[in-house]
């Protein structure tokens, strides 16, 4: 028997124990040898000034096709909730992310909208984009592997590997939906129609890196029935807890079914 066809019978046997089909299995990346950087925006639909920002964060997505050295994430923050709009995005442990990288940065308010950079609060200039903040080596490696398990399930396996172990790490995983929208019917954008990309659909972590500095893993996420699964994304990326600084981002799109 031809040494491909061995190897590809055993790959189908080994992906059917975990109820991951063989087509899907294809899909991986791994990070490059410069710094992917994070752009994180707070924001809320409940907040009058927020929508220009979501529209600076939804233009990422045509920059990130010309050059890939940023990773984007938008997570929406519950506090807002309560002032007439409610938020379907939004989530406390969101908000509770927002101060905890307030206090890293020693801020004494939260607010939005907030963009932040890797770990530091940022004001991006109008209608500009980071010009390759990453000019620095990283301080981690990054890989995935994205597969379907039965029932439509995520699989996302891999590992992150730091290249300096004297420093605290931890490995996050974002699932995220981009082409969203939604209709106000109350609140301060009463009446608008607000669009959103990179909206954080679920976060894993902090998974604390062992000293070893190499951290192998494997997590799998339900995906909701409303979530429209060619426009979701994973984004990986490892953070230091003391100073906030985003060591390596790894972002790409959930494998279509063909495993492209």
């Amino acid at each position: 028997m031809p040494k491909s066809l061995l190897f590809s019978g055993f790959l189908a046997s080994f992906l059917a124990q975990f109820g991951i089909s063989a087509a899907s299995a294809a899909c991986d990346a791994s990070s490059g040898a410069t710094r992917t950087a994070l752009v994180e925006l707070y924001t809320s639909e409940g907040c009058s000034s927020c929508p220009p920002a979501d529209r600076w964060l939804s233009g990422l997505r045509t920059r990130q096709s010309a050059d890939a050295h940023l990773a984007a994430l938008a997570f929406h923050v519950d506090y807002w909730n309560r002032l007439g709009w409610v938020d379907r995005y939004a989530k406390p442990e969101y908000s509770a992310r927002q101060r905890w990288m307030a206090d890293i940065n020693r801020a004494r308010v939260i607010y939005t909208p907030q963009f932040v950079l890797d770990g530091r609060d940022w004001r991006p200039p109008r209608d500009a984009y980071p010009e390759r903040p990453n000019r620095r080596s990283p301080g981690a490696d990054l890989r995935l592997e994205l597969g379907t398990a039965a029932g439509g399930k995520l699989v996302v396996t891999g590992e992150a590997r730091l290249r300096d172990r004297r420093h605290p790490a931890q490995l996050f995983l974002a699932l995220y939906e981009n082409g969203l929208s939604s209709r106000i019917a109350a609140g301060e954008n009463a009446g608008s129609l607000l669009r959103h990309d990179f909206v954080v659909r679920q976060l894993i972590g902090p998974l604390d890196m062992p000293s070893t500095g190499a951290l192998s893993f494997k997590q799998v996420f339900e995906l909701a029935a409303d979530w429209k699964r060619a426009d979701l994304g994973l984004t990986a990326f490892v953070q230091n807890p003391a100073s906030g600084e985003i060591h390596q981002a790894l972002q790409r799109p959930l494998c279509t079914a063909s495993g492209g």
